[in-house]
């Protein structure tokens, strides 16, 4: 291939890269919003009346459900948004540094960092106070 070839299919594979980086980021939007709607339905059934069946949103209908069916659905839902959420996070992390490999940038310092575990803060903590 020819030198202009070769810079048009480098500027290409680089397109692509950064176009599943910015559909991969809309991903994460999306689910994020879903997650806050869950949110604010256990806070509603929390909060809201003593009733022993609520109606529940399935498509385009309203079905009454137990309220203890319905929180146990919206908890399994939550976790599944929070498990989909952190693998597309690790997967995204892994293409942020192929299409800065692919550009010839710099790999990013502090971006593969990880919170502590809750055991971890309290061996901090139990080491600070001595």
């Amino acid at each position: 291939m020819d030198e202009g070839a070769q810079r048009i299919l480098q500027y290409l594979t680089e397109v692509v890269a950064a176009e599943d980086i910015l559909s991969d980021k809309q991903q994460l939007v999306d689910l994020d919003s879903r997650r806050n709607r869950n949110r604010e339905a256990l806070s509603a059934l929390r909060n809201g009346s003593s009733e022993d069946n609520v109606k529940v949103c399935f498509g385009n209908m309203f079905i009454k459900f137990p309220q203890e069916s319905t929180r146990s659905m919206i908890l399994k839902d939550h976790e599944q948004l929070d498990k989909e959420i952190s693998d597309l996070c690790k997967r995204l992390k892994g293409k942020v540094n192929r299409l800065n490999d692919l550009q010839g940038k710099p790999e990013l310092r502090g971006y593969n960092l990880s919170p502590l575990s809750s055991d971890e803060i309290k061996a901090i903590n139990s080491l600070l106070k001595k």
